[in-house]
């Protein structure tokens, strides 16, 4: 069956995958990624996972301040009260829904970095992103920092890869570029036949180059819905992926994150060589109705991160894995006129993994010492980030943050 045939059929019969029918510039099969697997001869090298809460994510309802009366009467029907929340020490709880990463907390698999942003604070969600993924803070940048690690690294196709539709700014240099492998495999219709949709990823001896790169395209689609949703046993399909109903906010991030780890926990498990692996969240834009939203994406965070952080444990190179959960900026410390919070500045951090000294990093921000009603930043994101490139990439940060010498944190076992 020739490639446009195969194409037809899938359009027509209501069957897509974004991952490969609908690829564009840096789009990268997940077959050929696996492909490249290391021998097990190959010690595993520490591998770095970011996610990004899009939206701008309230760490005031995340890494709560129960102890504060500040933070009580700022957001009277907002706040939680402190026998709810999951104390870390006397002052600090975790949100009442965030129950793995305080049983990682309580492990010392868990790092919380207080009070992060950037100087001159931007309350646009595309600005502060930019500045997030850039590095630069002063002025717009046209590459992101894990993009200059991959051009001053001259890193193979592969070293950083994206599970997301498009590449994030983060992943793209000036001469190297990270690559895209979205997470969303299969979409069948119930009176599609699975086992049709396998045969036109069969290919046949002699077949012509494109026919058999649009085979492979669907077979690639069948193994993202294998690893990400599991085999149905009576039928030996793939299952199909649910995903939560997650709000639109259009501010970027997609919807399924356990979907986008399985897929990274894939790729460690079997010794892809890549370094780097960008997922995301989005819907973190709580003007209205915080509590039930937020509730809703920090359960789903809760449970995508430590199902990950449970089975990365289970292997020599998932212990090496570093998780790292950032948003673009936090919220105002005073709720709004319509249960939410507005664009703030500074927030937490958490880092992840079996190699992370868990404990709190950092201060908290006072909530009445503020500017004009925003939290001042006590720590500067790229001490973070430089961080991250010190311990777990193995690179000098001083050379990625444009004349910027970040003050590492000692945030790893090394």
């Amino acid at each position: 069956m020739d490639a446009l045939t195969r194409r037809r059929f899938l359009l027509a019969s209501g069957v897509t995958g974004a991952a490969t029918l609908a690829a564009g510039g840096g789009a990268l099969a997940f077959s050929r990624l696996l492909g490249g697997a290391a021998s097990e001869a190959e010690p595993p090298a520490d591998t770095l996972v970011l996610v990004t809460l899009y939206g701008g994510n309230d760490g005031l309802n995340t890494v709560i301040p129960y102890a504060d009366p500040a933070y009580h009467a700022n957001r009277p029907e907002l706040a939680y009260p402190g026998e709810r929340v999951l104390p870390l020490d006397d002052e600090l709880g975790l949100n009442p829904v965030l129950t793995g990463l305080k049983r990682l907390w309580d492990g010392k698999r868990l790092a919380i970095i207080l009070g992060v942003g950037y100087p001159r604070p931007d309350r646009s969600h595309f600005r502060s992103m930019d500045i997030w993924q850039t590095g630069v803070p002063d002025v717009p940048a046209t590459t992101g920092w894990i993009g200059r690690w991959l051009d001053d690294t001259e890193a193979p196709v592969g070293t950083a890869v994206s599970f997301e539709p498009v590449i994030p700014p983060l992943l793209v240099g000036r001469r190297r570029i990270g690559s895209c492998i979205s997470y969303q495999g299969l979409d069948m219709p119930p009176w599609v036949d699975p086992g049709l949709v396998a045969e036109l990823g069969r290919t046949e001896p002699g077949e012509p180059e494109m026919s058999a790169r649009a085979a492979s395209a669907y077979t690639d689609l069948i193994e993202l819905q294998r690893v990400i949703g599991g085999v149905d046993e009576a039928t030996g399909s793939p299952k199909a992926v649910a995903e939560p109903a997650v709000p639109a906010t259009g501010t970027g991030g997609e919807s399924a994150l356990s979907a986008q780890l399985a897929l990274v926990a894939r790729c460690v498990e079997v010794g892809v060589p890549t370094r780097v692996y960008s997922v995301s969240l989005g819907g973190f834009d709580t003007h209205a109705d915080e509590l039930p939203t937020q509730e809703l994406l920090l359960r789903q965070l809760d449970t995508a991160l430590s199902s990950f952080a449970d089975r990365m444990a289970q292997s020599v190179a998932g212990r090496r894995v570093t998780v790292v959960v950032y948003s673009e900026f936090g919220r105002r410390v005073r709720a709004n006129a319509s249960d939410g919070t507005d664009h703030g500045t500074a927030g937490p951090v958490l880092v992840l993994g079996q190699r992370v000294v868990g404990g709190f990093y950092g201060e908290q921000p006072s909530l009445t010492d503020l500017d004009h009603g925003d939290l001042k930043a006590t720590t500067d994101f790229r001490d973070v980030l430089g961080s991250i490139v010190g311990s777990v990439l193995q690179a000098d940060p001083s050379r990625y943050f444009e004349g910027y010498e970040p003050r590492l944190l000692p945030l790893s076992t090394g």
